[in-house]
């Protein structure tokens, strides 16, 4: 199994948001980045980032959000684009695993119209709650009636072999997931997402101001700890020190 890192855009965020002390006029430019696994089964991806259209006019895909998070990218540099450097295109993707529904995660989804859709079951409630959308779940962004989504409760094993393990990790939203990707020369991977956005989360047990139920996401945090400390290389959702330092593109973990 081959693992790429792709580009899913960039965005402007309150420095605050995950590091507690910034001042609150302090920004930070973050990294989306959304993981194409090549298993010799499926074409793999998880999350899909921002959709392009936000690069054009924030606004008018994101509404009130693009004030919170604001785009610092170019259509060019979202998923659907940033395949190619792999050779694939969205119709070669078979499985796409939503992390969770926020727009930087699962703007892309609507081009993928080969894959199915997994998410969690209480992540896919939470979106489709009547106060949704006041919580940050853009229909725009997630909601796809005529694909269908393929959900799950607890743990999963995407394909039996060990490879690919979904995991709960709840607290940023109700149905975080995390990803549990083992190599076969490389090791083991965790693509913690949001449930640990950048390495100071993890360091100083903190969960970012952006959680759902801030308990949660630092029990989840607490968890992911745990995997660090066993050896598991932890991949967080926008860390731009780790994101400038990992293989990208065309280039792969093996």
């Amino acid at each position: 199994m081959k693992m790429h890192f792709l580009s899913g855009g960039r965005l402007r965020m309150r420095r605050s948001v995950y590091y507690p002390g910034a001042a609150r006029e302090e920004t930070v430019e973050l990294p989306v980045m959304c993981t194409l696994l090549k298993h010799h089964q499926a074409n793999v991806l998880f999350d899909t980032g921002c959709s392009p259209d936000a690069a054009v006019n924030a606004e008018a895909r994101w509404g009130g959000v693009a004030r919170a998070m604001v785009p610092m990218f170019n259509p060019q540099d979202t998923v659907i684009h940033q395949l190619g450097k792999t050779g694939l295109t969205p119709d070669d993707i078979d499985v796409v695993i939503c992390s969770h529904f926020h727009p930087d995660h699962c703007g892309c989804n609507e081009h993928f119209k080969r894959a199915s859709i997994l998410c969690h079951v209480d992540e896919l409630a939470a979106a489709q709650s009547e106060d949704g959308a006041a919580q940050g779940y853009l229909p725009v962004e997630w909601n796809h009636p005529q694909r269908g989504f393929e959900t799950f409760d607890g743990a999963r094993d995407l394909f039996g072999d060990g490879h690919i393990i979904l995991y709960p990790v709840p607290g940023h939203t109700p149905g975080m997931t995390a990803a549990l990707v083992r190599l076969n020369h490389e090791g083991e991977f965790l693509l913690a997402s949001d449930a640990a956005a950048v390495e100071a989360n993890l360091v100083e047990g903190y969960a970012p101001r952006n959680s759902w139920d801030m308990d949660r996401a630092t029990k989840s945090l607490a968890d992911i700890k745990a995997a660090r400390d066993r050896g598991v290389k932890v991949i967080y959702g926008h860390d731009d020190k780790q994101w400038q330092m990992l293989r990208k593109g065309a280039e792969f973990y093996i």
